[in-house]
């Protein structure tokens, strides 16, 4: 049976947080958990080529968390290529334990594609941000994410 994902416990201190673009409510709580300093750095990845910080602050207010410790990741366009820009920056400053900030009902697969680019060593914690979506976008959902199960299973790197 598929959960969609719960908020995190918000004691939770992690090395890292991720936020992937996309959805209303991510940014602003990776954000508020800078602020309380339940991680040294968080990347948002998937951002467009234009935009800055200073756009961001403008949006989301948190000048100084963004000033020190956000990092804008421009590699990603999707679930899968979020999950290996993530991956690259967590080795680059050897973080071990991240949390993943994501829609309830995109956690399931961000979190499965990025445990699947992580090295074996890095604990995921999953944040999930409530997020009210047709029951055809959540059917779509559902079903990207066992044609990328048995595909990581299988071996298959091109689905």
């Amino acid at each position: 049976m598929l959960r969609l994902a719960e908020p995190a416990e918000p004691s939770l201190t992690t090395d890292a947080i991720v936020v992937p673009t996309g959805g209303p409510g991510r940014i602003p709580r990776g954000l508020q958990m800078i602020d309380e300093g339940r991680a040294k750095r968080m990347l948002v990845t998937g951002v467009a080529t234009g935009l800055r910080k200073a756009d961001l602050i403008a949006a989301n207010g948190h000048e100084r968390a963004i000033a020190c410790c956000v990092d804008l990741g421009r590699e990603a366009v999707d679930t899968r290529s979020n999950a290996e820009e993530t991956a690259r920056w967590m080795r680059e400053h050897g973080y071990k334990s991240v949390r993943l900030v994501t829609s309830d009902w995109h956690m399931a697969r961000a979190r499965m594609e990025l445990g699947a680019a992580l090295d074996g060593d890095v604990t995921i914690h999953r944040d999930g941000v409530r997020a009210e979506q047709p029951l055809g976008r959540l059917v779509n959902e559902y079903n990207k994410l066992i044609l990328r199960r048995i595909a990581l299973w299988a071996g298959i790197d091109g689905i």
